[in-house]
């Protein structure tokens, strides 16, 4: 039998070139493709339709915060409800509804471009307020060294402002505060701004580097890349010091020195094939520290919500659908058993494995906001497809698949042809038996092979086939 692993799903790249014409609802390891979960309700509903997630944690408190356009809810894990802890008389909608946020110490900061800068201390507030009278009103927020950062406001889009050292709510420059601004001047709107020994800031049309200088400048800003920018807001991520972004012709990484293609003839051209372009707004990201991997949420052509995912580490993409509008990285509070009823009358219904990461405290999760409901990535596994390259031999006959699913199975399904420019049409789907054997009957000189891995499998590695000549017709 022939062996035919599951390697580089390359979608810019031709079916005869050998890379996977399709990775479908699955997730890259570094050999195979693991399970892409499904999204499971973990809340009741929001007063509103969500549009946000973020989160915060210190010391023993976490909290989860959902947001609407005009709205911040806090999510309770012991009764699931989701309580209005916005300011008195709620916020403005923003031009784009979505919320900015960071953590400060123990104080969470979240920014729409509408509000002065709000704050959450973790353990002693009960609502969001401003964070000081004379705070920004800015779209972006994030921390840099011992510094909050804010970036574009309604008035100055390429400007860029920082409270005083080790004080959120110091925004006046001064003789006796580092707080101060700078406007970048070549690049466009500020689009993002991600944060840690220094500062990323992202415009349309460049990037700058932000780094801690001392007085008198508090700030050198070095323009890193010119000409090359970000195309949409809401396809920032950060893990470490690698930043992930969209750029007008495809994926990027940025370590605060170099920026890297990462889609570059894999994946690019289907993205922006494959995506509602008058849509990107509604794009989403996170991070999934666990599986390495960046998972960007996006409506694509056909109405659906797509996700193209990368894993950084192996340099491998895959894609899937979801049903959730929005998607996030937050932390787990954990759940008690006496609060096991609010998820499901019996252990058996719960939908989410006991085994998951959802259950126990201060991990981070994949999750995100369907309607008016929160989600994590926790239920049963997807239905998912890997589709084959063209496999090319003489005029031959493939009669037996064996899926190599490892620790479940798989079902298979053959597209042949005689003329790579012939139709692609998949034959009926053979079903696994006992001895894990799919009898099939397919015959020409180019072969497509379709799996759909199922069960409670952990990764689906390759197939064996066997292929014999067949005779001429």
């Amino acid at each position: 039998m022939e062996k035919i692993s599951f390697g580089e799903w390359l979608p810019d790249q031709p079916p005869v070139a050998g890379a996977l014409v399709d990775a479908f609802n699955v997730i890259p390891n570094q050999i195979g493709y693991g399970p892409l979960p499904s999204v499971s309700n973990i809340s009741n509903d929001a007063s509103d339709n969500l549009n946000g997630l973020f989160s915060g944690r210190f010391g023993s408190t976490t909290k989860v915060f959902a947001t609407s356009s005009t709205k911040i809810f806090e999510y309770s894990s012991s009764n699931l409800n989701l309580t209005n802890i916005s300011q008195a008389g709620n916020y403005s909608a923003s031009d784009t509804g979505r919320w900015s946020s960071a953590q400060f110490g123990k104080v969470v900061l979240a920014a729409n471009g509408e509000e002065i800068l709000q704050a959450y201390t973790l353990g002693t507030s009960s609502n969001f307020a401003d964070v000081a009278s004379a705070a920004p009103t800015a779209h972006f927020v994030s921390v840099v060294r011992d510094f909050v950062v804010c970036g574009r406001t309604n008035e100055f889009p390429n400007r860029v402002l920082w409270s005083d050292i080790n004080d959120e709510t110091d925004w006046v420059p001064g003789a006796t505060s580092q707080s101060d601004t700078q406007d970048i001047a070549d690049g466009g709107n500020i689009q993002g701004i991600t944060g840690g020994e220094f500062g990323l800031i992202f415009l349309q049309k460049s990037i700058s580097r932000m780094t801690y200088a001392g007085a008198p400048l508090y700030f050198q800003f070095d323009t890193i890349s010119r000409g090359l920018g970000c195309l949409e807001p809401k396809s920032i991520a950060q893990y470490g010091n690698l930043s992930f972004f969209l750029s007008d012709d495809g994926f990027y990484m940025c370590d605060g020195t170099k920026v890297i293609p990462i889609g570059a003839e894999k994946v690019d051209r289907f993205f922006f094939n494959d995506a509602e372009l008058a849509l990107l707004n509604n794009m989403s990201v996170a991070v999934d520290p666990v599986r390495r991997c960046v998972f960007w949420l996006y409506t694509n052509n056909s109405s659906a919500q797509s996700i193209i995912i990368y894993n950084w580490q192996i340099q491998k993409w895959s894609r899937g659908e979801t049903t959730a509008d929005f998607i996030s990285s937050v932390e787990t509070e954990g759940i008690t058993l006496e609060s096991l009823d609010n998820y499901s009358s019996s252990i058996d219904a719960l939908g989410i494995s006991l085994d998951d990461r959802f259950w126990v405290a201060d991990n981070t999760l994949l999750a995100g906001v369907q309607d008016a409901k929160i989600v994590a990535f926790s239920g049963a596994n997807s239905g998912a497809e890997i589709v084959t390259g063209d496999l090319v031999s003489q005029n031959s006959i493939i009669t037996l698949a064996k899926p190599q699913i490892d620790g479940g199975t798989a079902n298979v399904s053959i597209a042949s042809r005689a003329r790579l420019d012939g139709e692609i049409s998949f034959g009926s789907v053979a079903q696994a038996d006992a001895e894990n054997r799919c009898s099939v009957r397919s015959h020409g000189r180019y072969h497509r092979i379709k799996v759909l891995p199922s069960g409670n499998y952990t990764s689906a590695v390759s197939v064996d086939l066997d292929i014999k000549a067949g005779g001429m017709r």
